[in-house]
């Protein structure tokens, strides 16, 4: 079992900057991929950035790329989201997800991961 607790949502706006965190307890955090999914109102969650398990390996939707950056920090048990030049389109509830995967793999679906953080509202607005 896996315990992930994400914070540093807030409003914000537009060109602003924000850095999410998710902090996990319970099992070994390295035996987990990371990733971060967000859904906006009305729309479907949709992937947003991933790292592996040593955090060598990142992978980003496009829309987010240049301006969003993943990492973790092991010895904290903790996954960041650093976000930049945000836009309104930003708008969600931002929540990471924890998944079981071999050295070198990055979680991109949903459907991949095991644990499920509560969720942190962004919110991208003048």
């Amino acid at each position: 079992q896996v315990q992930l607790v994400e914070s540093g949502g807030g409003l914000v706006q537009p060109g602003g900057s924000l850095t999410l965190s998710c902090a996990a307890s319970g099992r070994a955090f390295t035996d987990y991929a990371m990733g971060w999914f967000r859904q906006a109102p009305g729309k479907e969650r949709e992937f947003v950035a991933g790292v592996s398990r040593s955090g060598g390996v990142t992978y980003y939707t496009d829309s987010v790329k240049g301006r969003f950056t993943i990492s973790r920090d092991n010895a904290k048990n903790t996954v960041y989201l650093q976000m930049n030049s945000l836009k309104p389109e930003d708008t969600a509830v931002y929540s990471c997800l924890a998944g079981r995967a071999r050295t070198g793999a990055v979680l991109t679906s949903a459907r991949a991961g095991d644990y499920w953080g509560q969720g942190t509202q962004v919110t991208v607005s003048s």
